[in-house]
């Protein structure tokens, strides 16, 4: 289910569990180039609207507690978290959690979004996945964290970067293919030296080979549909967009 400020993902999770990804059209205050919901604060967009933004997100959405974000590093560090947030974001690139109120969230901006769930829906998780991370093992380490068996793990790949929108060098590649052959179905050769990358697809074949059965979501672009932030698009200036899941009664 989608309309113009928000994505609901489209998988069997089971009722308690909740999910949302936001659009820069959602109910913000962000001025150009940031118009108009970004909820990054390190995108450099004023903090006063984005701490207005983020307020807004969570009376809109009905969330149960503030959003427990994240300072994303690109890494594969996993933090438990709970409702209440501390003094500072912990610098981590995965949340899970097996606590009601928890509201998990990741901020990209054509890096990958992953959410999950247990299916018997006691546990979450939310992943940032960046090449490096992906490449790292984020999704990995964030099923790992759960502690529960793979096969009993669903998961959602959120709006990303698309194929055809991605091209990437040779260090990018290498850092894939050099150790998982395999990997090199999910990049096509375009001009020397350089491939399109679909991260989406690698993030699948991983989460595959890490035990994980029941995978969702994909198809999305979002450098080529303007719903989205998008570093390549935008550049620097580029605003967040949050995916967040969290547990209900």
């Amino acid at each position: 289910m989608t309309d113009d400020a928000w994505l609901f993902p489209d998988w069997p999770a089971p009722r308690m569990v909740h999910a949302a990804v936001t659009t820069r059209q959602g109910p913000g205050v962000s001025a150009a180039p940031f118009d108009r919901f970004n909820l990054g604060l390190r995108s450099g967009d004023s903090s006063d609207a984005v701490f207005a933004n983020r307020s807004a997100l969570r009376e809109v959405l009905g969330l149960p507690g503030a959003p427990r974000w994240l300072h994303q590093v690109h890494g594969t560090v996993v933090a438990e978290l709970g409702p209440l947030p501390g003094e500072q974001e912990p610098q981590a690139d995965a949340a899970v959690s097996h606590l009601p109120g928890t509201v998990l969230a990741i901020l990209t901006a054509d890096c990958l979004p992953v959410l999950f769930c247990s299916a018997d829906g006691r546990q979450i998780g939310a992943a940032h996945a960046g090449w490096k991370g992906l490449a790292a093992g984020v999704l990995e380490a964030t099923v790992e964290q759960m502690q529960i068996a793979p096969q009993r793990v669903l998961a959602w790949i959120g709006p990303c970067v698309g194929k055809a929108s991605y091209e990437i060098d040779a260090p990018v590649r290498e850092a894939f293919v050099t150790t998982d052959a395999a990997t090199d179905a999910y990049f096509e050769a375009t001009r020397p030296g350089h491939w399109l990358c679909d991260m989406a697809g690698l993030a699948r074949y991983r989460l595959r080979k890490a035990g994980v059965e029941q995978i969702y979501g994909g198809g999305f672009d979002t450098r080529a549909d303007e719903r989205f932030y998008s570093y390549r698009r935008d550049g620097a200036k580029s605003g967040r967009f949050a995916s967040l899941i969290w547990l209900g009664t």
